[in-house]
């Protein structure tokens, strides 16, 4: 069975939303699993710890995660155009991994939600790439034979699955943003079993 890491920072649960949906379409391909991981909020406070457990949802990602699955699929709420802090963080201690190549060759895919329509889906999913491709990760996208990429009137891009939370977080995963999630998990499960 090839495990595929679905790492995502989630504050209000739009991001947590889309991880799932990706994680449907990761394990509809036979032989193929998703890990499921998150990462603590940072602190602006120096003294404050984080539980070695969160309180809900799945386990904080270990750096062994990233080195023992076949692929990532990675996810970020939109902070002015970027990935959030508490993401940026985690893959910021992945310099040992890096030295290595641990994750050279692995596919990866990037995922995001924003509280704007035009709030930076894209510019964040980008910016989520780019440690990835310092990595040698093959980072895949949305093909328009999604037809849904042509049909989406919130989130979806070809760069990577996204989600129109709204101003308040209100806004559900429609239909199409979930179609486009699970899609993108397929892909990146079939490439990873292609590679495997």
């Amino acid at each position: 069975m090839i495990d595929l890491l679905v790492l995502y920072y989630s504050r209000t649960g739009a991001t947590r939303k889309l991880a799932e949906s990706i994680a449907e379409g990761i394990e509809g391909v036979k032989g193929v699993q998703a890990r499921m991981r998150t990462v603590p909020a940072v602190s602006a406070t120096s003294e404050a710890t984080t539980p070695l457990i969160p309180e809900a949802g799945p386990p904080y990602a270990e750096l062994r995660d990233l080195t023992e699955c076949a692929g990532l699929a990675l996810g970020s709420p939109t902070r002015f155009g970027n990935m959030a802090a508490p993401l940026k963080y985690f893959l910021d201690q992945t310099g040992a991994e890096w030295m290595s190549g641990a994750l050279q060759g692995k596919p990866a895919c990037v995922f995001s939600s924003t509280g704007s329509l035009h709030g930076g889906q894209e510019t964040t999913l980008l910016s989520m790439m780019l440690p990835l491709l310092h990595h040698g990760m093959l980072v895949l996208g949305i093909p328009y034979s999604e037809p849904e990429l042509m049909t989406t009137k919130g989130g979806g891009t070809p760069y990577g699955a996204t989600h129109w939370a709204g101003a308040d977080g209100s806004n559900p995963v429609t239909d199409i943003e979930k179609r486009l999630a699970r899609a993108l998990g397929l892909r990146l499960a079939t490439t990873a079993l292609r590679l495997a």
